[in-house]
Formats: structure tokens, C-alpha cells, sequence
């Protein structure tokens, strides 16, 4: 098969555009170009065409990899899913994954302490930590370092209930939805209970 052109992509790190006699065509990235060798007038072997497709899609998959895992923290387990269901082979994005973990580019164990610490920055409580951690895939084994970086929940539920009341002594409804709604972020009953005694006791020592 012979190459007649190459056409640019019309954006930076967008693919090229091979197209071939008889009017194949095939879009690619630049290094699966640099790796080929492709030019206006090769001769591309026919036996070479599935090799080229291989590595075109191997490299699809990692390039892919790159921009989610530069989008968002996201563990081994993850990244696989979210590839095949872009479209990927499982195949390819388990090459994919293998390859980020051996740049150093991909570990469970710091996107799990990087979950956490986000979810201590929203206000939320260790039960709600961890559902995070289920949702996003990560190995129960990594799951008590990890939630070693949630912070105590004494602040996140003081600030949660000093915005909620704004200085006023809430009745018993609005107590209760004060409580579910720290209980639905992942608090314990026993922490929301001793801030709403402090929340109170800070309340009579104003009026004192």
C-alpha cells in the first residue's frame, strides 16, 4: 500500500491524517507516525497495515490515559473502566495502566490519601470518606492509611452548624434536619450530638 499524503492536524496534538491509494485512510498520532517512518511515497507492506493499526490503538489508549488521569484523580481500577468505556480495548488500556504505574505517574495509595483530603476540605465525615473510596475503586487494603488524612470532624461539623443556625438557637425541627444533613455528609451521631451541645453552650455564654 502506498502512502500518497500526510494532511496536519488542524490543532496542537491533534492526529494526522494518512491517507492511502484506493482511498484508506487512517488517523494517527504523531509518535505512531515517527515510529513507522510514514511518508508521501512509502510503500507500506500489506502485512504491515494491522501492525500500524495495533499501535495506533495502543497509543490512542495511553494518550487517553494521560488526559484523565491530568483531569482527575482516579486509581488503576478506574482508569481501566473509564478507557474500555471510551471505547478502548481492555487489552490496550491494561497496557495503558501499566505503563503510567511505571512512570510513576499512577498510585492508588496517593490518589486514596488525595480523595480523602479533598473530602476533608468539603466538611465530610469518615463514613462518607469512604464511600468515595468505594466509588472510585481503590483496594480495601489502602483504605486505613488513606483516611489517616481526614482531620478531626470537630471543625468541619462546628462551621457546618455555626453557618446553618447563624447565631440562633434552632428548634427541634430544625435540629433534626441539621442532623440528618451532617449525618448524609458521613458524621457519627455521637460527634453531630456533642457539637449541637457546644453549638448550645456557646449560645448561653453569649447571653451570660
Amino acid at each position: 500500500m502506498r502512502i500518497e499524503r500526510l494532511q496536519e492536524p488542524g490543532r496542537k496534538g491533534g492526529r494526522w491524517t494518512v491517507f492511502f491509494e484506493g482511498g484508506q485512510r487512517l488517523r494517527l498520532l504523531p509518535s505512531v507516525i515517527g515510529d513507522f517512518g510514514l511518508r508521501p511515497g512509502l510503500e507500506l507492506p500489506a502485512e504491515e497495515l494491522p501492525r500500524l493499526k495495533e499501535a495506533a490503538a495502543a497509543a490512542s489508549a495511553k494518550e487517553r490515559a494521560v488526559r484523565i488521569i491530568s483531569a482527575s484523580n482516579v486509581t488503576q481500577k478506574e482508569l481501566r473502566r473509564r478507557l474500555v468505556q471510551k471505547g478502548e480495548s481492555e487489552e490496550n488500556a491494561e497496557a495503558a495502566v501499566s505503563w503510567l504505574s511505571s512512570l510513576d505517574l499512577l498510585d492508588d495509595l496517593e490518589t486514596a490519601k488525595q480523595l480523602v483530603r479533598s473530602a476533608g476540605r468539603k466538611g465530610y465525615g469518615r463514613a462518607r470518606a469512604r464511600q468515595i473510596l468505594y466509588q472510585k475503586g481503590v483496594d480495601k487494603s489502602l483504605w486505613d492509611e488513606a483516611l489517616e488524612e481526614l482531620p478531626e470532624p470537630d471543625g468541619a461539623i462546628d462551621r457546618f452548624l455555626a453557618s446553618r443556625f447563624r447565631g440562633e438557637a434552632p428548634d427541634r425541627p430544625e435540629v433534626k434536619r441539621a442532623a440528618d444533613a451532617l449525618m448524609r455528609r458521613g458524621h457519627r451521631w455521637e460527634d453531630i450530638r456533642t457539637a449541637l451541645r457546644r453549638y448550645t453552650d456557646t449560645l448561653e455564654e453569649e447571653e451570660c
